[in-house]
């Protein structure tokens, strides 16, 4: 009966009650938003009866610069959506930047364009000439980069970018193909530009060559990358992106960004890119503002169309062409560079009116005016696309706000996402770092924290990702040290930062197993990378100091950070032995608060936590679930890792038939102040 219900239900998009009944008065509520998708599904198969995967999802072949022909002569078609506009005229290094000699041709939706063929300009529209579109409105008239360019350059000297005719001699020969990781996603955030030591900009060919071999060596399976689509400021960080379909320019060539996916894929990684739909940089030079003349082309006009915290722009998602632009331009990162996935940027700002900025403290906030059905729509729309393109794409979503549904598929009124961002858990831990002494903790609430997450939803959990070390804030390890990382680092100095060590291990351990389905840390964090980051800008003389990984700082082995970066890649280790991610079964086993000491399971492996800053517990009783004997898996005092070894990792830890909290058996085992460790059970 129960899966007769399900079947009754899919298509109307409630079949979500049949996993959580609290959607049940908002069965009407969901109904209307699935409703609201399938509009615009069959608006889009109206217009194309190859539907998501026909011309809405394929505008990168038709608008921008594609090869074509005419009458049988080849050549290169331009064309452009600019409903607004008066005139359009191509311009460029061909024509000496002639605005009367090249004009477009309107149709009648608002599509110009014009066909140069080889013939004349086979030898003068070539491979990364520059080029622009002269665009005449009521607005007056201005020299725009065309909204589908492929690449963009700026102007030697001058803050000003331009777009070039993109269309190298021989087509990228990819040598590898995407990997199938083992075990559970486990996600390396990074951004290429700051991934170098010296202060200045990084590049995809030395993150190829420096960086990729040591997300590899820690055993991580999946890398994100930031900042990939072009944004004419670098202190942005990669968010107010100017030109979707641009690589970032700073980097390297589309050439070179293909060569670091195809290494990453040939080391095992999947590549996640960072997608920006969310919103839009305001520049008119460089972006899609006022395109034709109007304010209401890609986006919303007046107000609505302003982002006010972000000083940006929104998408009017509702409008055909600009559903053609975004899903358009996933196909076209997913087929181009052969990225692996998505984590979407910014989805509460898309999913609410006020970007989310109220507090969500009910069901009802997912279902009110406030929510952007539009938005909500094309996301269900996006998710499609994606994994029709590549059925084993990885999207995730960026949501702070909680809505029903998100990591559910579409066919039963979710958006499609694989996995939710646990946005919850760095702000608790900054939380506690900030308003509490460790000794303070409570047990409990820690653990009913990080697995506070919604039923049924893959989450990615992280202890801190870039986000907490902006400019304001700091990471983990400089929070719990400080200025003593300055001069306290040395394996030979006195143990004042033995607290900090011990905790930064005990924070990602339990991060890590307890906080989802998938894990996420953000480049050098793994070591304990000091200090925040900040982008060059002139509050800071544009430097670049706190725009760049020391990577010195691990390699060098008379510093402790080497031993933080080891327990990391015992923590990927441990993944891969015991696929812990994956495994569903999450039991609390023993609470203790005055002694701060904290016991689970998940999957077959017990975690025993001892966060007393002062007392360790010798012949320590713990209940374990299975009648077997028990030895170490991981521990976070071994000397390896900077702890003080005071633990005798041979040791096997005999079951005893002595009933404890709850379990028919319990061992024993000795576990010092602020350390914790990982018990495997030995079967036969």
């Amino acid at each position: 009966m129960k899966d007769e219900k399900k079947t009754q239900t899919w298509g109307s998009g409630t079949s979500l009650i049949d996993l959580d009944p609290w959607l049940k008065p908002y069965a009407d509520k969901l109904r209307e938003r699935f409703a609201h998708y399938e509009r615009f599904r069959r608006r889009i198969e109206e217009e194309d009866p190859d539907g998501i995967m026909g011309k809405i999802s394929l505008g990168h072949r038709y608008f921008g610069f594609n090869r074509g022909e005419i009458d049988g002569q080849g050549g290169v078609w331009y064309r452009e959506w600019a409903p607004g506009a008066d005139y359009l005229a191509l311009i460029g290094d061909f024509n000496d930047w002639n605005r009367d000699s090249h004009p477009l041709v309107r149709d009648g939706r608002g599509v110009w364009q014009i066909f140069l063929p080889d013939s004349l300009y086979g030898d003068r529209l070539t491979h990364e000439s520059r080029v622009k579109v002269y665009i005449g409105s009521a607005d007056g008239g201005l020299d725009r980069i065309p909204a589908y360019i492929r690449r963009t350059v700026q102007e030697y000297g001058s803050p000003n970018f331009n777009g070039q005719y993109w269309n190298p001699p021989e087509t990228y020969k990819w040598k590898n193909t995407a990997p199938k990781p083992a075990g559970g996603l486990r996600v390396y955030e990074a951004h290429v530009g700051m991934a170098q030591e010296e202060e200045r900009v990084g590049t995809f060919l030395e993150f190829s060559e420096n960086i990729l071999p040591r997300i590899v060596s820690l055993g991580y399976n999946a890398l994100q990358l930031m900042a990939v689509m072009e944004h004419p400021y670098y202190g942005s960080f990669g968010y107010h992106v100017s030109n979707f379909f641009a690589v970032s320019s700073r980097f390297g060539t589309p050439e070179e960004l293909k060569q670091l996916i195809d290494a990453a894929h040939g080391m095992g990684l999947l590549v996640i890119m960072d997608l920006v739909h969310s919103h839009s940089v305001k520049n008119v030079n460089e972006g899609l503002n006022r395109f034709d003349g109007t304010d209401c082309q890609y986006f919303h006009a007046g107000a609505r169309g302003q982002h006010p915290t972000w000083d940006s722009l929104c998408f009017d998602y509702a409008k055909y062409e600009v559903q053609q632009f975004l899903l358009s331009n996933i196909r076209f990162w997913l087929e181009e560079y052969r990225f692996d996935g998505f984590r979407f940027d910014g989805v509460t700002s898309m999913l609410y009116m006020d970007h989310g900025i109220k507090k969500f403290s009910s069901y009802e906030d997912y279902f009110d005016d406030n929510v952007d059905n539009d938005a909500l729509a094309y996301l269900m729309l996006a998710n499609e696309v994606a994994h029709r393109v590549n059925s084993r794409v990885i999207t995730i979503a960026e949501d702070s706000s909680g809505m029903a549904g998100l990591a559910r598929p579409v066919k039963e009124g979710g958006l499609g996402f694989d996995y939710r961002l646990a946005m919850g858990i760095p702000d608790y831990w900054i939380k506690l770092l900030e308003e509490q002494r460790d000794e303070q903790w409570n047990m409990s609430e820690l653990y009913r924290v990080l697995l506070n997450r919604r039923m049924h939803e893959k989450h990615i959990g992280y202890a801190e990702s870039h986000d907490q070390a902006l400019a304001g804030g700091k990471t983990i390890a400089f929070r719990l040290m400080d200025k003593e990382m300055y001069w306290n680092m040395s394996v030979s100095t006195p143990s004042l930062i033995d607290r900090g060590l011990a905790l930064h291990k005990m924070i990602r351990l339990i991060t890590f197993t307890l906080g989802g389905e998938g894990y996420l840390n953000f480049m050098g964090n793994e070591f304990g990378h000091p200090e925040w980051i900040d982008f060059p800008r002139p509050e800071n003389n544009y430097s670049h100091h706190y725009a760049r990984r020391q990577w010195s700082l691990v390699d060098d082995k008379e510093l402790r950070y080497k031993g933080l970066n080891d327990f990391d890649r015992e923590l990927q280790s441990l993944n891969l032995h015991f696929n812990l991610l994956e495994d569903p079964l999450i039991e609390s086993l023993m609470f203790h608060e005055e002694n701060k000491l904290l016991v689970y399971r998940r999957g077959d492996l017990v975690f025993a936590y001892n966060f007393h800053p002062g007392e360790s517990y010798a012949d320590l009783r713990v209940p374990v679930p299975d009648p077997c004997d028990y030895q170490l898996a991981l521990n976070s005092d071994n000397e390896v890792f900077e702890g003080n070894g005071l633990v005798d990792e041979s040791m096997i830890y005999p079951n005893q038939d002595v009933p404890f909290h709850g379990r028919n058996q319990s061992i024993q085992l000795y576990l010092p102040a602020r350390t914790a460790q990982v018990l495997v059970p030995i079967r036969e």
